[in-house]
C-alpha cells in the first residue's frame, strides 16, 4: 500500500465515522476542503461514489457502507500496530481528544494533568470543556468525562470518584431573616441563586427526590449566573440559597458559614465517569491515559465498572 492510499483510506474512515467533513477534518487536523479533495481522489481512483453529500450531512452509499465495513478492521489493526511499535520503542506520543464538562475538567483533570505529563511528556491532551451532552464518537473525541447518568449507551465507563449529592445551603444570617425551607415547595418563597446552563442558555431546575420520584423545581432569586462559584459567594454574603454538590460546599458547611437544607430530599447519585467507545483498537496514547486515570482515581469499593 502506498502512503497516499493509506491517507485516503484513513480519511474515508474518519468521514464515515464522523458523518461530517468538518468534524472529520478537525480529527485529522486538515482543512475540510483538503479532506473533500482526498475523498474525491479516492472515489475517482475506485470509480465508485462512496458518499451522498448534502449541504448539511454526509451519508455512506451502499457501496461506501460495504467498503467501510471491509476496511475498518484492517485499518484499525494497522494503526494499532503502528502505536504498539512506538510504545515498544520506549516513547509514547500522540493526541488524546477529551470532552468534559467544566466541572469535570476542574475536579478531575486539574489535579491529574501534572503527574500525567511527567510520565508521558510527548502525549498531548486536547481538552474541550463545555456543559453539553454530545455524541463523542461522532464529534471526533477519543473519550469523555461526565456524570454517570449522562454517559452514552454502549460505552465503557469507569467511575473516577464516589457518588455525589446535591445540597441546598444558606448562611445562618439569611435563615434568621427569611426562615428555613422544610420542603422543596417552600423554595418558592425564598431567594434562590440560579445557575444558567451555558450550552443550552437555560436555567437549571433544582432536582429533588420526593414521594419516591425525582422532581424538578424552578426557583427565583436575585442572581442568575453561569459560574456556580459566584452563587456560592452570594450565599456566603447572605443573599440567598445556593444549590451545588455537597463536596463543593463542604468546607463552608464544616465551618458553619453555611447550613445544609432539605437533606432528606437529596439522595446520592452517580458521580464522575470516564467513558470511551468499545473500539477494538485504540491508540496507545488513549490506553495510557485510561490506565493513568484508573491509578490516580482508584475505583471506590462501592462502585463497579459499568456497561
Amino acid at each position: 500500500m502506498q502512503n497516499g492510499e493509506y491517507t485516503e483510506l484513513k480519511a474515508f474512515c474518519a468521514v464515515a465515522e464522523a458523518g461530517r467533513f468538518s468534524t472529520a477534518a478537525k480529527r485529522l487536523q486538515i482543512s475540510a476542503s483538503a479532506l473533500s479533495q482526498i475523498i474525491r481522489r479516492l472515489e475517482d481512483r475506485l470509480d465508485v461514489r462512496l458518499f451522498n453529500r448534502t449541504t448539511r450531512s454526509v451519508a455512506l452509499t451502499e457501496d461506501g457502507e460495504r467498503f467501510f465495513q471491509q476496511i475498518r478492521p484492517a485499518l484499525g489493526s494497522l494503526e494499532a500496530a503502528f502505536h504498539e511499535l512506538k510504545a515498544q520503542s520506549g516513547t509514547l506520543s500522540g493526541i488524546v481528544r477529551i470532552h468534559a464538562t467544566h466541572m469535570a475538567a476542574d475536579t478531575i483533570l486539574t489535579p491529574f494533568i501534572g503527574q500525567f505529563h511527567q510520565h508521558y511528556p510527548d502525549i498531548v491532551l486536547d481538552v474541550v470543556a463545555e456543559d453539553s451532552i454530545i455524541d463523542i464518537t461522532a464529534a471526533g473525541f477519543d473519550c469523555g468525562i461526565a456524570l454517570g447518568e449522562f454517559v452514552q449507551q454502549d460505552m465503557i465507563a469507569y467511575p473516577l470518584g464516589p457518588e455525589l449529592r446535591m445540597t441546598a445551603a444558606a448562611s445562618p444570617d439569611y435563615l434568621a431573616k427569611h426562615g428555613t425551607p422544610q420542603t422543596p415547595a417552600d423554595l418558592q418563597h425564598h431567594q434562590c441563586l440560579n445557575w444558567r446552563h451555558m450550552a443550552e442558555k437555560s436555567i437549571y431546575r433544582w432536582e429533588f427526590f420526593q414521594d419516591d420520584h425525582w422532581i424538578s423545581v424552578a426557583v427565583n432569586g436575585p442572581l442568575i449566573t453561569t459560574r456556580r462559584e459566584l452563587a456560592l459567594t452570594a450565599a456566603l454574603q447572605h443573599i440567598g440559597i445556593v444549590f451545588w454538590t455537597e463536596d463543593k460546599l463542604q468546607p463552608w458547611l464544616d465551618s458553619g458559614e453555611l447550613v445544609p437544607l432539605l437533606q432528606d430530599f437529596c439522595p446520592p447519585f452517580l458521580g464522575w465517569h470516564l467513558y470511551y467507545p468499545r473500539h477494538r483498537h485504540s491508540s496507545s496514547a488513549l490506553r495510557a491515559l485510561i490506565e493513568a486515570l484508573r491509578q490516580f482515581y482508584p475505583r471506590p469499593s462501592s462502585l463497579s465498572e459499568s456497561r
